[in-house]
């Protein structure tokens, strides 16, 4: 028998759970506080990404996150403040970015992304809503040997996890890229990836749930959070209070103001990040990064997104033209005569991503509740996990065995 399921928060992750839920034969209802029309699941570069083996908490990140505090253009930024709950995320992503974790962490990021991979296939496979997705793989393009060499390790890496991988001259990249010149030495190519659009993603899977019977509540912030006995038994927002048997909690980098109603503390900073969208023909075929600018290209549906930075200062969507500055910079520094417009740079946006301290999600239920299963902290990889997530979420409130073990994702792990 179905049951009645409320999802906080209607982004990539939210909706992914409820398609799986609703699949599963429950009653589902969507809360968010936006109209699902902006965001981190709308901005984001559309990468689905297998290649991504490597955590942010990665050893050397503190050391650069030092080095690039008081560069406000540079890749990741850090905004000092003396924040309690940001002290102990950095104390805790201190500790997180060691050799030794990293290494136990990379066979589970590989392994998860290659499943919403094959879920993103799944379905566009099903038709049950038309949405755009290539796999075109992906292009680390590098300008120095420094960064050829780094990259080469981590491609080297993927390859003893089962990945594709192809270090190539400026010459080999002619072949993926045959209608313009670039300003490179090399690329580290890895057939494993695709791309979507994620605005034309997002609206469609948001029509089908719609049309199949799942309730959205948007402009609503939830207010209360009561748990009764160890469960939670009604979400109470500005405008109403909605019964529930289930919980998602799928509210990105807001996820832990509510968890704090009934004292669960997931450690989250919200990382910005921008992207500017040019309109007009670029003849960019293949997804790709610029390794030292930390800049992702993709040829979408109608346009090029070019996206990038880390930006950890707080949940705000104030844009610094500095860094969408920096974007344009190294978009023209890497692709000979391509300059992105002051008028499409006035266009940029910005999105936040929720970044746990070790760099993996949040996925599963907390000791503390026994009817809500949490789905957050994706960082940069919220894109490429919707689906698994999703899936995910759906056997645990099944109580079914998870394709993936959630050992490393549990909400309640310590740092």
């Amino acid at each position: 028998m179905g049951k009645n399921i409320v999802i906080i928060g209607g982004g990539i992750i939210g909706l992914c759970s409820a398609y799986y839920l609703l699949k599963d034969g429950h009653q589902v209802t969507v809360i968010d506080k936006s109209d699902i029309s902006k965001g981190a699941s709308f901005v984001n570069a559309g990468y689905i990404t297998p290649s991504h083996i490597i955590p942010l908490a990665a050893p050397g990140m503190i050391s650069k996150g030092i080095k690039w505090m008081l560069n406000a253009s540079s890749p990741f930024y850090v905004k000092p403040r003396l924040d309690k709950e940001f002290l102990q995320w950095g104390w805790a992503f201190n500790k997180s970015a060691s050799a030794s974790k990293v290494a136990r962490a990379i066979p589970i990021i590989k392994s998860i992304n290659c499943f919403g991979r094959d879920l993103y296939e799944d379905l566009k496979a099903a038709n049950h809503f038309n949405f755009h997705y290539e796999r075109k793989g992906l292009l680390m393009y590098y300008k120095t040997d420094k960064a050829g060499e780094e990259e080469w390790k981590i491609g080297q890496r993927a390859m003893t996890e089962g990945l594709h991988v192809k270090h190539l001259s400026q010459n080999d990249v002619i072949k993926y890229e045959p209608h313009i010149a670039l300003n490179i030495k090399g690329a580290v190519y890895y057939d494993s990836d695709a791309h979507t659009t994620p605005s034309a993603f997002m609206r469609e899977i948001l029509k089908y749930l719609k049309q199949n019977g799942v309730k959205f509540y948007t402009h609503e912030t939830v207010e209360d959070i009561t748990l009764n006995h160890g469960a939670i038994k009604h979400i109470k927002t500005n405008n109403r209070q909605l019964p529930c048997d289930e919980v998602v909690l799928a509210a990105g980098s807001w996820s832990p103001l509510l968890t704090k109603t009934f004292g669960l503390k997931i450690p989250i900073q919200a990382g910005k990040g921008y992207c500017i969208n040019v309109k007009r023909p670029t003849k960019i075929q293949t997804p790709a990064i610029l390794v030292e600018a930390k800049v992702a290209v993709t040829p979408m549906q109608g346009f090029t997104r070019f996206a990038g930075t880390m930006e950890l200062s707080g949940i705000n969507h104030n844009i610094n033209p500095k860094r969408i500055q920096a974007i344009a910079d190294a978009a023209a520094s890497y692709y000979e005569g391509l300059k992105i417009t002051t008028a499409e740079q006035a266009q940029a946006d910005c999105g936040l991503r929720p970044c746990s301290p070790d760099g993996l999600p949040y996925i599963g239920k907390s000791k503390r509740c026994k009817n809500l299963t949490i789905a957050t902290g994706h960082a940069m990889m919220g894109w490429s996990l919707g689906p698994a997530t999703g899936k995910l979420v759906s056997e645990v409130i099944a109580n079914k065995k998870t394709t993936i073990d959630l050992e490393a994702f549990h909400p309640d792990r310590t740092f």
